[in-house]
């Protein structure tokens, strides 16, 4: 149960023939894994140079976890003058994958570039030929060619050899754009270079995508007797909302914790230190006479109906995630057995938790330095009940206060022998931690999105977390949690909760809602970022017919839809800032290549604009000016047919867009980039 130990620091290898630097993504020089996921399009980087004026290209080689090289892509000079080379690759399983990046010397580009110029010149022109011919035997026979690339070379070899025919026509045969496209596919290589072998740990498309809905199991069918107490609901009358989640197309039902709730000061109604008789405290405080971590809480049901619960997810095409949150009430049995795991204070008492000035009265944390081999094994063990129950997916409530060693332990071990598991780590808190976090095997984060509301902040945001952080810290967009209900959704209205909703779902593959979003519950408890009546300290059974009248479920539901059609919103690393002429009018687009999918079947190119109106009450208007080329427009077309895959209206856009948002109308428009 020791934690696993840093590797040995590997010694600088010779620089080779061809230089290869700055290869990217690589976390921390190799310490640990990129992350991808099945079917992303994983951006390759590095910067290739060599001395003289010689051509030089690079190769990403996609290494299968076998140790065989799985795939290859040409990398493209998308710095001219800098250097840098990047392309993509995708992976096609879950498991430890790799990557490198392949230097080399191209004679093909370095003779078409000299002969293109001293031809047209007249400057050595059958000197130039000649050495081409030459150059094309070596190129007729490379080893790989498909019969069509074969018979395009050495079409254009017998062409470049005819002395019949005029310097130029020779010349122009063996650079036209087949034999160009075929030496992309099959290249002629010299002075072969590779740099290191990086780690890449690729995970099931829902560790990238999917979108999760937070519920508190006790409140759906709960109800009040007649003597003012409450009976709480159960996993089978949570279980009967299950086909109305599924319906607005979400992928996660995401459970706060279902565990035995302490007794021992134990928190009213909006966080009071006094509860009252019934009062059913907050579900953080885990622990009683009936259990621990690995407990149901009776009033819930029992694992039979648990097990019940996780089925009619999955028969609805949703996952179920549970909230792991390390920390106990007083009444916890940890508490009585392993005093150790706890900090005691120097008048006897253990330390409850406390993030000054707030307390927490009701929750002891643990102490993991007494005795970390026990606490280790005792959480995995708890995970591992979890898992065999059928839960797929964790929220970690606050893993920032826990050992980092610890975290990189657990997630190992979990991975070992369950790696479908994905975790999602809720902290909220400075960014070293944050990514951290991710650097040692979280799959997802939260992430600061919730308080980034003016245009530039949030492009300077979506920018940064789509570019190379994206290689190991994953979004999780949430407009709101059951903790957190910020400024702009208390007086942002209807028209607030769309706009989040859109920036969320669509800024991010992976985004969430907190249940009661479709009813824009938005009425914070004074002088904090919550709300009142908060769900942690009572029952909360809501009226869900009243959401189809307020329309936000309607829009969810078309978000959700929008982000299934697209692949390219289901992808990290793709993302692209236009500007705009209005400081409350944000676009950004997301584009995705044609390419072939995973099973092997070719996909077209893939493209959505989002134009979001920030400005909750006021209609805005807007020149939106598109970079076509990131949009994969042709230059010599630009124009597109815009379909707005929220309102069903086409328009004719081009490279400058004026766009009109009224938000009692249409927050956004959400493009489909479709054929001129």
């Amino acid at each position: 149960m020791a934690p696993r130990q840093a590797p040995p620091i590997a010694p600088a290898a010779p620089i080779g023939r061809i230089p290869v630097l700055d290869v990217s993504p690589v976390v921390e020089g190799g310490r640990w894994p990129a992350k991808a996921a099945v079917g992303e399009a994983v951006p390759v980087e590095a910067t290739v140079f060599r001395e003289g004026h010689d051509a030089v290209a690079a190769t990403a080689v996609l290494v299968a976890p076998d140790g065989s090289d799985h795939s290859w892509a040409h990398m493209v000079d998308v710095a001219p003058g800098l250097d840098r080379f990047r392309a993509t690759l995708s992976p096609d399983a879950p498991g430890a994958w790799s990557f490198r990046v392949e230097a080399w010397s191209d004679p093909y580009g370095t003779w078409a570039h000299d002969a293109a110029i001293k031809v047209a010149a007249g400057i050595d022109v059958e000197l130039m030929l000649a050495e081409g011919v030459a150059l094309f035997e070596r190129i007729t026979a490379l080893a790989g060619l498909s019969p069509q690339d074969a018979k395009t070379l050495h079409d254009g070899a017998a062409a470049l050899a005819d002395p019949s025919r005029p310097s130029p026509a020779r010349l122009a045969a063996a650079l036209s754009p087949e034999v160009r496209d075929a030496l992309a596919r099959t290249p002629l290589r010299d002075f072969v270079t590779p740099s290191g072998t990086y780690p890449l740990v690729v995970d099931r498309p829902l560790a990238l995508a999917g979108a999760w809905y937070e519920m508190f199991p006790r409140s759906e069918g709960a109800r009040r007797l007649k003597d003012g107490t409450w009976r709480s609901g159960t996993f089978t009358s949570a279980a009967r909302r299950l086909p109305a989640i599924a319906a607005m197309g979400f992928d996660v039902v995401y459970l706060t914790p279902v565990h035995p709730i302490g007794t021992a000061h134990r928190k009213g109604r909006n966080n009071s230190l006094t509860a009252l008789p019934g009062d059913p405290g907050s579900p953080y405080a885990i622990g009683s006479k009936d259990g621990g971590h690995d407990a149901i809480h009776p009033e819930l049901g029992s694992e039979r109906t648990f097990k019940a619960f996780v089925k009619e997810a999955r028969r609805l095409g949703m996952e179920v995630a549970l909230d792991l949150a390390l920390q106990c009430s007083p009444d916890h049995p940890w508490v009585a057995e392993h005093p150790e795991w706890f900090t005691t204070r120097v008048d006897g008492s253990i330390a409850y938790a406390e993030n000054p000035p707030k307390k927490y009265q009701d929750i002891y944390p643990l102490n993991f330095d007494n005795d970390p081999a026990g606490i280790y094994a005792e959480v995995l063990r708890v995970v591992r009940v979890w898992i065999a129950r059928g839960v797929t997916a964790f929220r970690v409530d606050n893993p920032h206060t826990k050992p980092l060693e610890f975290w990189e332990w657990l997630l190992a071990e979990v991975r070992a022998t369950h790696p479908e598991v994905i975790f999602l780590s809720e902290a909220f808190t400075k960014p070293a931690m944050m990514l951290t976090l991710a650097h040692i095997g979280f799959h997802q984060s939260y992430t600061y999105f919730t308080w980034r509301n003016e245009k530039t902040e949030l492009a300077e945001y979506l920018a940064e977390v789509s570019g190379p952080a994206g290689s190991s810290m994953r979004p999780s967009f949430w407009p709101t949690t059951h903790d957190i209900l910020p400024p702009y959704l208390q007086h942002g209205g209807v028209a607030g909760f769309a706009v989040r909703a859109v920036l969320a779902a669509l800024g991010s593959p992976t985004w969430g809602i907190y249940s009661g979003y479709e009813l824009v519950e938005n009425v914070p408890r004074p002088g904090v970022e919550e709300q009142i009546d908060n769900e942690k300290y009572e029952y909360k059974p809501r009226d869900w017919a009243l959401a189809e009248e307020i329309g936000i479920s309607t829009l969810l539901t078309r978000l959700n839809e929008v982000r299934r059609e697209h692949p390219a919103l289901r992808q990290l690393r793709n993302l692209t800032i236009h500007p705009t002429s209005n400081d409350q009018v944000l676009a950004f687009s997301r584009h995705l290549p044609a390419r072939v999918s995973p099973a092997g079947t070719p996909e077209p190119a893939d493209t959505v604009i989002v134009v979001v109106n920030l400005d909750p009450w006021g209609t805005q208007e807007s020149m939106v000016h598109l970079d076509l080329a990131a949009l994969g427009v042709p230059a010599e077309h630009g124009q597109f047919v815009a379909h707005d895959l929220l309102s069903g209206a086409s328009y004719g856009w081009g490279q400058d867009v004026y766009v009109r948002l009224v938000p009692q109308e249409q927050v956004a428009h959400v493009i489909h980039v479709g054929a001129p």
